[in-house]
């Protein structure tokens, strides 16, 4: 599996999103690492790739901008030459491709969002190596493996709008607390038919966890 190259910033991460009947709700804590220093303490892990799809970014952030960037360029041209918005499903297989055939040079975790008319809000998850899951809720980055546990004993297939936007919250906060390289705010964004609601939880908001 590929590596940081020399100089290049890992965003030492925790993503997440979860899907619930009518959207989803994504989210990501705002570190981005470069070995044992901290160079960005609020950065934007939630990218939109089209109006109401998003991607949660985690590993090389020069490696998954530039992928965000490539699979935004595409879904604007599908939407222009079809005259329909694209899936969340297109655009999750964007993602994949892209992943996969480059899954040697790359260090990408991803995880896409969103609403469409087709399928409702979904979830589709792409890790490193560049293979694609559809899941009810998936969580990624460096900070996930404290949380897994958490995650399978909270979650529920019927949890409504604000169930899924705290456990979001409560999940990546959680990874926060144990996980050095997750840190900064949590953000947020809920994804409907209607359209998209970001939200920034600071640290003085953040649930309190122990630390013992």
């Amino acid at each position: 599996m590929s590596t940081l190259k020399q100089g290049e910033v890992s965003m030492g991460t925790t993503i997440m999103a979860v899907e619930f009947d009518g959207g989803v709700v994504v989210g990501a804590d705002s570190r981005t690492t470069m070995g044992p220093y901290v160079v960005n303490r609020v950065t934007d892990k939630l990218t939109k790739v089209h109006d109401n799809i998003y991607c949660c970014r985690s590993g090389s952030a020069a490696d998954t901008q530039a992928i965000a960037d490539i699979v935004k360029y595409y879904l604007d041209m599908y939407c222009s030459q079809h005259g329909v918005a694209p899936t969340v499903k297109i655009a999750a297989t964007l993602f994949q491709e892209i992943c996969y055939q480059n899954r040697s040079q790359l260090m990408a975790g991803i995880i896409v969002g969103g609403w469409d008319k087709q399928d409702g809000g979904s979830v589709y998850n792409i890790p490193l190596g560049g293979s694609l899951h559809r899941e009810p809720f998936s969580v990624g980055g460096s900070g996930s493996s404290y949380i897994y546990g958490y995650c399978d004993k909270v979650f529920r297939p019927d949890m409504n709008r604000d169930q899924c936007f705290d456990f979001v919250k409560n999940a990546v906060s959680l990874a926060m607390t144990r996980d050095g390289s997750s840190g900064g705010v949590v953000r947020l964004a809920v994804i409907t038919k209607d359209g998209v609601e970001r939200f920034i939880v600071s640290g003085e908001q953040l649930p309190e966890q122990y630390l013992g």
